[in-house]
């Protein structure tokens, strides 16, 4: 079983080390953002072929995590093109912009495909070939056409997905990948905010007694799923850990209600706050970047239930 390690932030009596800082912890290179030691991989060389397989993987990321329907092959950008500027009506127009941006992203992802077996051939592929700069061209308009676009909940768009494989084009794999660690922390630091804000507002009600630990174990293994990568090894153990946690978490009981409360809390939006903290962990988990929007809202939920017994809802889209 993996060896789960806790990933805190530095104790008060310690200096913080430098954004970047990079430590060998339990036989592990991990560097240090936002408060965090997070898990570092070794950085593919900066070839062609690892461009490829990194916008590969980035594109599949974007099409999992954001509205259904987007992922046109590159091979219908003409169709999808003249469907968007054909559409008049504004809500219309902006599902046929994302899909447009779909097939933007797949058409770039097949000119990388072409010019990896060209170079395997033996041709040098130079920076300023055309067919280089309209993969930059079409990786830059998707990233304009994908800003209005949802994530999957329905909450909001997550504007970082869409700027990634434009990055991982036009910068070093190495810069690119230390930008990832940024977010990383980023992302675990909202983890825990989305943590403690059910803890303070939910969990310490005599209704919820006993949430706490579960809500914990909950973001203890968010943190460490958002710095596995699906091609480590670990990564059977940590998504099933994570897994786990979530199901205890949907399955709590709340206590009978305590009657010489000050506040009467509705003891079903309280579930529904947990249920959906859940999911928005789970969200920004998988998307390994943080959801701004979705976050403070959920927190503002939570503030106005701990006051006042009741809280607007808000339900998320189900996958």
């Amino acid at each position: 079983m993996i060896n789960v390690l806790p990933i805190d932030r530095h104790t008060v009596d310690d200096a913080p080390p430098e954004e970047g800082s990079r430590r060998i912890i339990n036989g592990e290179e991990r560097v240090y953002y936002d408060g965090y030691w997070i898990k570092a991989y070794q950085v593919p060389a900066d070839t062609l072929e690892a461009k490829k397989r990194l916008i590969d993987a980035l594109t599949r990321r974007l099409f999992n995590h954001t509205e259904h329907g987007l992922n046109i092959p590159g091979t219908r950008l003409a169709e999808a093109r003249a469907a968007f500027e054909a559409e008049e009506d504004a809500a219309r127009r902006r599902i046929k912009g994302a899909m447009l941006a779909g097939a933007l992203f797949n058409r770039a992802a097949d000119i990388f495909r072409k010019l990896v077996e060209l170079q395997a051939c033996g041709i040098e592929i130079l920076s300023d070939n055309p067919l280089m700069r309209e993969c930059g061209r079409c990786l830059l308009e998707a990233m304009e056409l994908g800003r209005n676009v949802l994530h999957r909940s329905g909450e909001e768009g997550i504007d970082e997905l869409w700027g990634e494989p434009f990055r991982a084009f036009s910068i070093p794999l190495e810069d690119f990948y230390e930008s990832r660690y940024i977010k990383i922390g980023q992302t675990m630091r909202d983890i825990d905010r989305i943590a403690n804000c059910m803890i303070a507002n939910i969990a310490r009600l005599p209704a919820f007694a006993g949430a706490e630990p579960v809500i914990l174990d909950l973001a203890r293994a968010a943190k460490i799923k958002t710095e596995t990568l699906r091609t480590d090894p670990d990564i059977f153990d940590v998504w099933a850990i994570m897994v786990t946690a979530g199901e205890r978490l949907d399955a709590l009981t709340p206590n009978p209600l305590d009657c010489n409360c000050s506040v009467e809390h509705d003891i079903a939006v309280g579930l529904q706050l947990l249920r959906q903290g859940r999911d928005l962990i789970f969200y920004i988990t998988r998307a390994r970047t943080p959801m701004p929007k979705s976050t403070r809202e959920f927190v503002e939920r939570c503030e106005t239930f701990h006051s006042s017994g009741h809280a607007p809802m808000t339900h998320f889209r189900q996958d």
